[in-house]
């Protein structure tokens, strides 16, 4: 009797770490990546890392909690219920003002629905003591699409005499940087670095890296995170703009709303295909325009186009899709 006790618990306890294994699998499946190395960062830098995932089944999804092994990284959800195919981030922040040095953490995101399971996110770093960044981030918040704001960042570094920053590099082709060194003494070395954003930067929010390169033989390169939001000059409603043609209104008609955040002309519209016809005002300097879009090309299947609006601000383009629909699709396309 004991031995058969023995077996029916043996077989429960195994039936439990099973389901718990695939709940496990089923959960980090949703994961794009659960494991990121910020590498060397500097003291009061602000660092964070993304991790994506997305709901790839039928049912919701929701994020009952996350935790973090360690202080050094604090752990926040942006979106907790998910439905098919909707992502959330649970991002990753580091602490570099409490924290130095070699740095390890692992988070805990807990899931209780559609059923109970746990996936552990991993994450490093190495926060340097004698480099410091004020402000940890080049922040240049909400700015306006074709102007050149500037964050200037002081970068203070504390020991070797010789230490200094030899080159900026960033992936991004719409920033540029000018560097000041304006003290070497008593042990300090400190630096004026100074960000521009280029006026051909396009519009929406941006996320960017610049790393310093130093004469360090080893952790030779110091991230410094880069994010604002562009606000476009022109904006345009609805987009993408759909027409649809019908046997009894082959030629639709549609209005397109168009805003800027000063007054301006609307000086030419077209279009990639030339079957679209434009009305508009191009006469007044107003922040509300209104243009009349008509599809003026025969019988088609389905025509992909985008509209160029160009204003006298700056000047300023603005480019909207559009799409021509047919009433029927053809039983080819079905």
């Amino acid at each position: 009797m004991r031995n058969v006790l023995l077996l029916l618990l043996c077989g429960w306890l195994s039936a439990g770490v099973a389901q718990t294994l695939v709940g496990q699998s089923w959960a980090a499946k949703m994961f794009r990546e659960t494991e990121h190395d910020f590498g060397v960062v500097a003291r009061g830098a602000h660092i964070a890392h993304r991790f994506e995932l997305q709901n790839i089944y039928k049912e919701d999804v929701h994020i009952a909690a996350v935790r973090s092994s360690c202080g050094c990284t604090t752990p926040q959800v942006t979106e907790r219920t998910l439905k098919t195919w909707d992502k959330s981030e649970i991002v990753a922040v580091l602490n570099t003002h409490a924290f130095l040095g070699e740095r390890s953490a692992t988070i805990t995101v807990v899931f209780d629905k559609p059923f109970y399971a746990e996936v552990q996110l991993h994450v490093r770093a190495y926060i340097r003591s004698d480099v410091v960044f004020q402000p940890g981030i080049v922040q240049f918040g909400d700015v306006d699409a074709g102007t050149r704001p500037q964050v200037t960042v002081d970068v203070a570094y504390a020991g070797r005499m010789d230490w200094q920053i030899v080159d900026v590099r960033s992936a991004c082709r719409f920033l540029e940087v000018e560097l000041e060194e304006y003290q070497r003494q008593a042990g300090q070395v400190r630096y004026r670095m100074h960000v521009r954003l280029k006026p051909e930067a396009p519009a929406g929010h941006f996320s960017e890296e610049l790393q310093l390169v130093t004469n360090d033989t080893y952790r030779r390169i110091i991230p410094l995170a880069v994010e604002g939001y562009i606000r476009a000059a022109l904006t345009a409603s609805p987009t993408p703009l759909v027409l649809v043609a019908s046997a009894a209104d082959p030629h639709p008609t549609k209005k397109l709303l168009v805003r800027s955040r000063t007054p301006c002309r609307i000086r030419q519209v077209t279009a990639d295909d030339q079957g679209f016809d434009f009305e508009f005002d191009d006469q007044t300097a107003k922040t509300t325009h209104f243009i009349t879009v008509r599809w003026t090309g025969g019988d088609t299947q389905r025509v992909e186009s985008v509209i160029h609006i160009q204003a006298d601000s700056h000047p300023v383009a603005l480019d909207v899709p559009a799409t021509v629909e047919p009433a029927t699709t053809p039983a080819s396309q079905r």
